[in-house]
């Protein structure tokens, strides 16, 4: 079977192929269009001070969308990853301070940034594994499990705190949302690890091939002998594990942590895997298409902010952006 069609004696792409190549690079088009677009528009988009800046910003939701991607890629979606942060974030807040009595202690002795960190990270592995739990063993749709998870870790994270912050961390552990090395803020250099990490496992290694065949045609993937159980469990454990990950950053950089945190940040997240190519059917997506959808919906929202555009109309455009991506998916599907 063959890309080309013969017009006049002339080879012609077929309509198939420029929709696939169209799909595949559309993020990075339009990434590039709307970093010009804004450079013409205001003088202060392109500068180094900003550019770091948007990096800074995306970082978190950059965290996320990583382990979305693997949840997505099988065709699930999590949208509990918001209320995890809460939860996960008032956790290891609590473990840094010693304790809620300390909360707004500044520096309160406690048991320190790693054991917060590890905390935050078991939080999230935990409420990621439950949720996959309940989806393969219960047969419950992902849509439905992690939306009763997120009201559920919300309502723990408020139980929890008692609807209270914590805040006032030591330098130790505010570095790691605030500081930087060189020029290079940490949680931008952490996204950055991870998203190398997770291009690899994707890319490389035979758990990557078996996400793909999941999300592809699960039924297929287990006449073929993968587990497809074990698969969809270790998809949401990922997840979990990134929003722990980006709850203990997250309270870092903010320094401080509360049981509103995270709210809203789904639809982010579910946006800036989706422009990024990620098919919400399953099995088409990649780790650097995620990368490019988080880094393009920070550059819309930091653009629109600089032209003073109402944060109504933004919601309103993000929105807009995600059906008009799905609905561009579900045609390229048809086609392809």
């Amino acid at each position: 079977m063959t890309n080309l069609t013969e017009t006049r004696g002339k080879p012609q792409i077929s309509s198939a192929a420029a929709i696939t190549f169209v799909a595949r690079y559309a993020p990075f088009l339009f990434l590039a269009i709307l970093m010009i677009a804004f450079g013409v528009l205001e003088p202060r988009f392109l500068t180094a001070f900003n550019l770091l800046n948007v990096l800074r910003q995306v970082s978190i939701y950059g965290l996320l969308a990583l382990g979305m991607t693997f949840v997505i890629l099988t065709s699930g979606i999590d949208l509990s990853i918001g209320s995890i942060i809460a939860l996960a974030g008032l956790v290891a807040a609590t473990v840094a301070k010693g304790g809620l009595d300390e909360r707004f202690v500044i520096g309160a002795g406690g048991y320190g940034w790693f054991a917060a960190a590890l905390m935050a990270v078991a939080i999230g592995l935990a409420a990621g594994a439950l949720q996959g739990l309940a989806i393969i063993k219960m047969k419950v749709p992902p849509f439905i499990v992690t939306l009763g998870g997120m009201s559920a870790f919300r309502g723990a994270a408020l139980l929890f705190s008692d609807g209270g912050p914590v805040s006032g961390f030591d330098a130790s552990y505010v570095w790691w949302g605030q500081g930087k090395i060189w020029f290079l803020p940490v949680p931008v250099l952490i996204f950055a690890v991870f998203a190398v990490l997770c291009h690899l496992v994707l890319r490389y290694t035979r758990y990557g091939r078996q996400v793909y065949a999941v999300g592809g045609n699960a039924e297929a993937a287990r006449l073929a002998g993968i587990d497809v159980r074990r698969v969809l469990l270790s998809v949401y454990v990922i997840t979990g594990f990134f929003a722990g990950l980006s709850a203990f950053v997250l309270s870092a950089r903010l320094n401080s942590a509360e049981a509103v945190a995270g709210t809203g940040y789904e639809l982010t997240v579910i946006a800036s895997v989706v422009i990024g190519g990620t098919s919400l059917f399953g099995g088409i997506g990649t780790i650097a298409g995620t990368v490019v959808g988080t880094v393009l919906i920070g550059v819309l929202l930091n653009g629109l902010v600089l032209l003073s555009v109402s944060a109504y109309i933004q919601q309103i455009l993000v929105g807009l952006i995600i059906v008009l991506a799905v609905a561009f998916d579900t045609y390229a599907k048809a086609k392809r």
